[in-house]
């Protein structure tokens, strides 16, 4: 496939907002997990909490838009410069030129939680609860495309954790159909008491950091994050998505394929669309939950493509699973790792599992990747893989 430069790109996690912060961290081994405090959650697990978000305001006008998700979707937009950069391509293309794909799960769900308690206990005026503009899936969409003055071709993919990385996937397709000039892409997913308990239900979180590919792992750590980036052909030299992969193998709802065949079919079909093979990858970025299941099943479809040679990490231990948004969230840390010249680690890996096979980094290490590869698969078996280098 013909590659899709990225001219920008940013980020928010609890690891701190800007590309900077994130490098830095990831480097020196700093986590963002902390014991659970987020609201009246009574939980005993450790989460990835963006610091400052609960000040965070929508603008005067975006009142209708207000809540968490929004708010942390502003966060990411205003930092590194990101929003500026956006509106300077409207200006190059036009407004109906630049599109918008964003990759959510959970929206402004918690908005809804809020609402629900209060119906307990009264009854609440129609015109107080702004569904499509806080609830809906479509209202991240809604509220960044009027943020930034897009009017191009705009949706929200709601897939699970595989949400925001299909969004790199749905520009390049708009792209060569001419459809777009450019695009805004990414994933923003925030904290909410119903992925918290939803997912201590199905006894998948941990009570201490995650710990990837570990012998005692037992469950994830929730988080929340935005990460966006702009797509321009016209971007020239630098980095690029060249190759992207999707499968929908719908083994179980809440459980992967045990070989992991949909996920080993998103590889595959990434190498190919890259003109690349397993030996090329320098580095991959594994979708990496911590859970026993989930990590057995990516373990076996990596391991059918690669053997144990390639560099690999999973980077939950470092911001928690931010659902939705963890495909643009960890497609940053890939362009990241490519631009600073480093790979990042697996943090709270202390005990590897011996029924594992990949030799995932115990710690960061200066390595400059010329190719990298991030994997993100879902509940339900929606699964995508996404090849990033250089655009030639």
């Amino acid at each position: 496939m013909k590659p899709l430069p990225i001219s920008t790109y940013t980020v928010v996690s609890a690891l701190g907002r800007g590309n900077e912060a994130h490098a830095q961290a990831l480097w020196t081994e700093r986590g963002g997990l902390r014991p659970c405090d987020y609201e009246d959650a009574l939980l005993d697990t450790w989460i990835g909490r963006v610091e400052g978000l609960e000040e965070t305001e929508v603008p005067p006008g975006y009142e209708p838009f207000d809540c968490r998700n929004n708010r942390l979707a502003l966060l990411g937009l205003e930092t590194d410069s990101f929003a500026e950069r956006a509106r300077q391509a409207l200006e190059t293309y036009g407004s109906n030129r630049v599109a918008l794909f964003l990759g959510t799960s959970t929206a402004g769900i918690r908005q809804t939680e809020r609402m629900v308690a209060e119906l307990v206990e009264h009854e609440i005026p129609p015109d107080t609860y702004h569904y499509r503009e806080s609830h809906d899936l479509f209202s991240l969409g809604d509220f960044v495309g009027r943020y930034l003055g897009l009017e191009g071709p705009q949706f929200v993919v709601s897939t699970a954790c595989s949400s925001s990385a299909k969004v790199f996937a749905a520009a390049h397709r708009h792209v060569q159909a001419g459809l777009c000039d450019a695009a805004v892409v990414g994933g923003v997913d925030s904290l909410c008491l119903t992925t918290l308990y939803g997912f201590n239900a199905l006894e998948l979180i941990s009570a201490s950091p995650c710990r990837p590919w570990d012998r005692e792992r037992s469950g994830l750590s929730i988080g929340e994050g935005a990460a966006f980036a702009l797509v321009e052909p016209r971007a020239g030299q630098g980095p690029a998505l060249l190759g992207y992969g999707e499968s929908s193998d719908g083994h179980h709802i809440a459980s992967p394929h045990p070989e992991g065949k949909g996920a080993a079919s998103a590889l595959c079909s990434a190498l190919e669309r890259a003109g690349l093979g397993p030996g090329d990858m320098d580095y991959v970025n594994l979708h990496g939950t911590a859970t026993p299941s989930n990590d057995r099943s990516e373990d076996r479809a990596m391991a059918s493509w690669f053997g144990e040679d390639v560099p690999c990490s999973s980077t939950k231990g470092w911001t928690g699973h931010t659902l939705g948004a963890a495909g643009a969230l960890e497609a940053v840390f890939c362009l990241l790792a490519m631009e600073r010249g480093f790979l990042p680690a697996t943090l709270n890996l202390e005990d590897p599992d011996p029924e594992l096979s990949l030799p995932l980094l115990r710690h960061s290490r200066g390595e400059q990747p010329a190719h990298t590869l991030s994997n993100s698969f879902g509940f339900g078996g929606t699964n995508c893989s996404l090849v990033f280098g250089r655009a030639n």
